[in-house]
Formats: C-alpha cells, sequence, structure tokens
C-alpha cells in the first residue's frame, strides 16, 4: 500500500480545490437512515454500528469509530411517523428535556415527534441524521 501526500486537490479541469485537511475536517463522519418503527432497521450508513430502541421515537445511534470528542455537529430529519404524520428530529434528548441526555464520543441519542414538542415522541418510519467532526 503506498501513501499519496499532496497540498491540494483538484478535479481534472482545475477547478474546486481543496487541502486535505479541508477534506479531513469537512467531510461527514457519520451518518445513516433507518426505519424506527418495529424492529428498529438501518437501511443504510456509514460509521454508524447500531441503533438502539429506547421506546416509542427515542433512539440511540452508536458509531463503529468513536469521534475524537463528544463536541460533534449534528443534523437530521425523520418523515412519516407511525400516525401518518411528518415527524421532528431533537437531539440529545429523553422525552420531557431536551438536552438531559449529554453526547458521548460513542454515541448520542435523539428522539423523533410528531407534535413539536420533544416530550411526545413517535416512532418515524424513515430517520436520517448526519455527524460532522473534526479530526
Amino acid at each position: 500500500m503506498s501513501t499519496l501526500k499532496v497540498t491540494n486537490i483538484q478535479d481534472t479541469s482545475g477547478n474546486y480545490s481543496s487541502t486535505s485537511a479541508e477534506i479531513y475536517d469537512g467531510r461527514a463522519k457519520a451518518w445513516v437512515e433507518f426505519n424506527g418503527t418495529g424492529t428498529i432497521a438501518i437501511r443504510d450508513d456509514y460509521n454508524v454500528s447500531t441503533i438502539g430502541d429506547n421506546g416509542a421515537g427515542d433512539y440511540t445511534i452508536n458509531f463503529d469509530t468513536a469521534m475524537p470528542n463528544a463536541n460533534y455537529a449534528k443534523s437530521g430529519a425523520s418523515t412519516l411517523h407511525a400516525g401518518g404524520g411528518w415527524s421532528t428530529v431533537y437531539f440529545d434528548t429523553k422525552n420531557a428535556s431536551p438536552y438531559s441526555h449529554a453526547p458521548t464520543a460513542s454515541n448520542f441519542r435523539i428522539t423523533t415527534s410528531y407534535s413539536g414538542a420533544a416530550s411526545n415522541t413517535n416512532d418515524s418510519s424513515r430517520v436520517s441524521v448526519l455527524v460532522w467532526s473534526t479530526g
């Protein structure tokens, strides 16, 4: 196996220049798309080992490879919940209190809710989450 060391990377037209540090720091470090109803099932992922089912609309995302620390950025979306409407993804929650469940380097918790409140959770049929971190 060889190592390629470069200062900048460009496409074949000489456009879209990036440094290796920008690529390293800027790409998603983990993502997952899963079915959150019934038996939880990962449809596709990168760097996610399992999804824990903590109850209705309450999930723990576990990483294959841990983040350097617990200060990573997260975003997510969910679609139809079991009752037939749109859901919202809340991070680091467990039912009533937002941010009551702090993320760790190896996992974080989300809840999905159709009522616009983290305290009223409901399973969602499609959940997508992305994670960014340096290092």
